[in-house]
C-alpha cells in the first residue's frame, strides 16, 4: 500500500525520486500522454523505508539494480493538479544513484493510467529547454552538490 492519503483539503504523496546521472545527462521518465518529463521514483509503500522505496522504485522503472549514493534533496511541494483542481501536498526526497554493474536500461513500468513509461537522458547543458519536473532540477547545479538541500515550492 502507497503512502498516499486523501483529505477533504486534499492528497498528500509521500515519494522518492532518484537522480541519475552518467556523461552530464541526467536520466528522466516520459510517457506519451504527458508533454513533460519526470524524475525515476515514486510512492514510498507502508512500512517500507525511503531507501528501500528508492532502490525498488529505480529497479522497477529501469530494471536494473543500483545502490544509493546519497540523499541530495528534500522537497516539499504543494500544488493544484491543472485538469481536476485538486490540491497536493507532496514530500519527495531525491537521492543520487549509482548503478552496481554495467547496465543497458530498459523501461517497462506504466503509469497510474497504465500508460507506457519510457526512459530518456536530458544534457544537463540544456535541460532549461525541456519541460521538466521537480522544476527545481532546472536551477539546481545538480552534479556539484554535497549537501542535502530542502526545497518548498508553493502554489497555494
Amino acid at each position: 500500500m502507497d503512502c498516499t492519503f486523501k483529505t477533504e483539503q486534499g492528497r498528500f504523496n509521500y515519494r522518492v525520486g532518484a537522480i541519475i546521472i552518467h556523461e552530464n545527462k541526467v536520466l528522466m521518465v516520459k510517457n506519451s500522454r504527458d508533454p513533460y518529463y519526470y524524475s525515476v521514483g515514486g510512492r514510498v509503500h507502508m512500512h517500507e523505508s525511503m531507501e528501500q522505496a528508492i532502490k525498488r522504485e529505480v529497479y522497477e522503472e529501469t530494471g536494473i539494480m543500483f545502490e544509493i549514493d546519497r540523499m541530495g534533496y528534500i522537497h516539499e511541494n504543494f500544488f493544484v493538479l491543472d485538469h481536476t483542481g485538486e490540491k497536493f501536498h507532496e514530500l519527495w526526497v531525491y537521492y543520487y544513484m549509482k548503478p552496481l554493474e554495467n547496465y543497458i536500461l530498459k523501461c517497462e513500468s506504466l503509469t497510474e493510467g497504465g500508460i507506457k513509461e519510457y526512459l530518456e537522458w536530458i544534457p544537463l547543458n540544456d535541460i532549461k529547454n525541456y519541460e521538466v519536473y521537480p522544476q527545481f532540477f532546472k536551477d539546481e547545479t545538480l552534479t556539484s552538490r554535497n549537501d542535502i538541500v530542502h526545497i518548498v515550492n508553493r502554489e497555494y
